[in-house]
This record gives C-alpha cells, structure tokens and sequence, in this order.
C-alpha cells in the first residue's frame, strides 16, 4: 500500500522496458505506466503489456495503462543546404509542396496549414525556438516576417498559434496504433492534438468502451473549448510542452490550476505531465524547482503527476520515481493540504451517488475513519469519492480487473478485486478482513462502506454504512 493519495505515472522506453526495471519501477512507486507511440514497434508495446500485466498478476496490485497516440505532427519540409538562416525582420515566402526550400523560402507538405494561416497568425518552429507572424496569404504563397531569428533546419516541428487546423487528431498512424493498442487491452488512450470536443467524438466512435478516453490539453484552442472537451472525455492530462510552446509562458501555470479544478469538478482524473524533474534524465537529484513544481501540481489536486524522458530515456529511472513519491508524501503531510480540499465548493447532481459521495469528507473528519470502501462496477462511484479528497483510504472494490486497473489512476483509490458479496451481513463480514489486509487496519477502527443493494447492478449505489473493525 502507497503512503500518499496521488499517483505516479512512469513512460516507459529504453531505460525502463526490461520487466526486472519495471518491476522495480512499480515497486518504488509507480501506479500507471505510459506507452508513447510516437516511439517504439508494435512489438515492444506488446511485451510492455504483457510484463505489466505479469506484475499485476504476481503482485495482485491493479495497475493502469495508457496508450499515448503521438497525433498529428506538423513540420517544415527541407532545404537545399539542409537548414537556412531565417534574420530578425527578414519577409520568407511560405508555400505548400515537397519541393526543397532555400534562403527565404520555407516548403510545408501541409496544404491545411496553408488553408488556416491568415494575417496575423504565428507560427514557431523547433518547440518554439524560432517564430514567424503572417503578413498575407493568397492561398498559393504566405508572406511572414521573422520575429525570433535563427538557424532552422529541415524537418523541424511547426506549432500554429492562434487558429484552429481543419484536420482530425487522430492521423492514419493513430488509428492502427489505437486500433493494436484497444487488442491490448490497455486502459486509456491518451488523445493528442485535441482541439474541439468533435474530436474526443472522433476518438470515441473507434474506442466505445474498451477503453477510456485521457485527452491531452496542449493548445490554445483546446483550452478555449475546455468545458465541452473534459465532458466528452475520461480523463485528462496537462501537456505542458506543447501548451508552454503556443501560450505565453506566464499562462501555463494559470491554465495548469484551471484544468486541474475543471477536472475535479467533474469527478475526472487530471495528470500534470512533461518537465516535472527533467535534470534527472542526467543527474542524480533533481533541482529545487523541478521539486517545487511537483508539490504545486499536488497541492492543486491533481490525480497523477508524470514522468516522461525521466524514466524512458533516463540515467536513473528508479531514483526518479522514488524521489517525486517522497516529493507527493511531504507535500500530503502538510496540514494546509487538507484544508485547501475542504474550502473548495464542488458541484452536485440530485442522485443518491452525490449525496453518499459528498457525505464522505464530513465523516471521515468528524468521526476520524480511517477509510471508505466502495462497491463497484464501473468505478463510477469510487472516482465521486475521489473527487471529495477525503483525509482516509479509498479502497474501490469490483469483480472487474478492467475498472479495477483503471481506477489505479484515480487519486487516494486503492483498487482491489474481488467478487461482490451475496448480500448485507456477507458484505460486513467482509469488510473488517479487507480492511486489516489490505490497509493495515486494526479492531475498532471506523470505516465507511459505500454499496449499491441490491448488489451486482451498475448505477444502484444507494447506501452508506458506518462501521467498526472487528
């Protein structure tokens, strides 16, 4: 059992596919694993899959995994010379077409970047290192001028800011990688380049329900449209690195907090990802801000913070993810942590799930439970626990190891399988073993048991019992 509510989300890659290093990494702390299939054969993903689930199955601990779709990836053609130098103040001409480029002239194999770029609209090549606004555009030949100067070699990534692309988020490539990835069974898929919620719909139409939807907000337009996105979705992630690239630098930190508390709202689970300790990809520790910045996404509330090139490419995997588990520790252990969930008003609906879930926080303070254990199905009534943020375990207990899995990702929940009992005093005579197994509990201690009578039927939860460990 973890000692802290948030979970850790680890990429795997190179440094951490081998099974005895992911064994590790989930020993040290990792709850969820990311495949990121903008990297990696069908192959590795597959033999990932198959060493998690072994690990699930040896440990008997649910653990999460989400299959990252790489998305649409927009970049500049080549050039003669290989790169060209783009001046501060220079006027470039901007076509469509395979050709080579040269001094002045920038060749994009995307004919939709061209049908969207109009006057005053920026863009930034190589993560944001180069910049060029729009002067004209006849639909042929753009004109821009250079704002940030620089060399610009070819192939370089282009983001588009301040207009939304005509195109899907999900590329040809994305759909044979969900398509392989929902044979794998995998938990979510994370959706990249989302910008309107049309295309959490897209997504949704190929996925149904084998797997729930995390999309990756990393574009203005995305935030723009957030309400509509987050209620289309499962879950969702705050995808700095390119979110950092097409805002000013002084927004993500605002966004960051907005989305954190639109996805609490809604009872969603929210990962911070990208940059959180990044100097550990070479060094042994990590800086005083990386550490910072990780208590900050706790602080907020989020579910799940992530490690990427930290743990996929990195020098010291383990290290990494032991070190933000004592970063989410410290942070939960301060008092002020507790009293921010507590001032914070959420929304409810008109359904017995509501009125049990939000009866949860109360009790466990006044009465000093120790946890709340929550029969499910779904998982749709745990993850209304979670949202509450209550000072005690979640244990979320279903006979389905796929809701079980997913719920790993959800923050505070213990998930566990097991068979749903035949009825009340079989529950309650169940309990009191959960409790002192799985969470360490002793006789006396009080517990809240959250179900739906009668039991095995999705969408009855209809009861709450206050109860003594035997």
């Amino acid at each position: 059992m973890r000692n802290r509510f948030a979970k850790i989300l680890a990429t795997l890659g190179p440094a951490s596919r081998a099974p005895d290093t992911m064994r590790l990494l989930h020993d040290v702390g990792v709850d969820a694993f990311r495949l990121n299939f903008s990297h990696g054969s069908h192959e590795d993903h597959a033999a990932s899959v198959k060493a998690i689930r072994a690990i699930q199955a040896e440990t008997g601990n649910p653990i999460c995994i989400v299959a990252d779709m790489q998305g649409p990836k927009l970049r500049c053609g080549t050039f003669e010379d290989g790169s060209i130098e783009l001046r501060y103040g220079q006027t470039i001409e901007i076509r469509e077409g395979r050709e080579n480029g040269k001094d002045g002239l920038v060749v994009m194999p995307h004919p939709e970047l061209m049908n969207a770029m109009v006057e005053g609209t920026i863009l930034k090549f190589d993560d944001g290192k180069l910049q060029v606004t729009v002067l004209s555009n006849d639909g042929k030949t753009a004109k821009a001028r250079v704002d940030v100067p620089g060399q610009l070699s070819e192939r370089k990534g282009i983001n588009v800011i301040n207009a939304v692309l005509p195109m899907s988020a999900m590329t040809d490539k994305d759909r044979v990688d969900m398509a392989f990835a929902l044979t794998q069974d995998v938990d979510y898929i994370a959706l990249s380049f989302v910008q309107t919620s049309e295309d959490v719909r897209e997504a949704r139409e190929i996925i149904g329900d084998k797997a729930g939807i995390i999309v990756k907000i990393e574009k203005p337009s995305a935030v723009e449209d957030l309400d509509s996105i987050l209620i289309s979705a499962d879950a969702a992630m705050v995808a700095r690195g390119d979110l950092g690239v097409e805002l000013p630098l002084e927004e993500v930190p605002v966004v960051q907090r907005k989305i954190i508390r639109k996805c609490r709202a809604l009872g969603k689970p929210v990962i911070v990802a990208t940059h959180m300790l990044e100097s550990m990809i070479d060094a042994p520790t990590p800086t005083r801000a990386e550490a910072s910045d990780v208590a900050t996404a706790i602080y907020q509330g989020a579910d799940a913070v992530m490690l990427s090139a930290e743990t996929a490419v990195g020098r010291h995997p383990a290290t990494a993810v032991a070190i933000m588990d004592r970063i989410i520790s410290a942070a939960e252990k301060d008092p002020i942590f507790w009293e921010y969930f507590q001032s914070v008003q959420l929304p409810y609906d008109a359904t017995a799930e509501d009125a049990i879930s939000g009866a949860v926080q109360g009790i466990a303070t006044k009465l000093n439970a120790k946890a709340v254990l929550g029969y499910t199905l779904t998982g749709s009534t745990v993850q209304r626990i979670s949202r509450e943020r209550p000072p005690c375990r979640i244990v979320g207990l279903t006979p389905n190891m796929r809701t079980a899995s997913r719920l790993a990702l959800s923050w505070g929940v213990l998930p566990v399988v097991t068979e749903d009992p035949a009825d009340f005093d079989d529950m309650m005579g169940r309990v009191s073993g959960l409790a002192k197994e799985k969470l360490g509990l002793e006789s006396g201690d009080t517990v809240m048991i959250s179900a739906g009578v009668p039991f095995g039927r999705p969408g009855t939860t209809n009861t709450l019992n206050i109860s003594k460990v035997d």
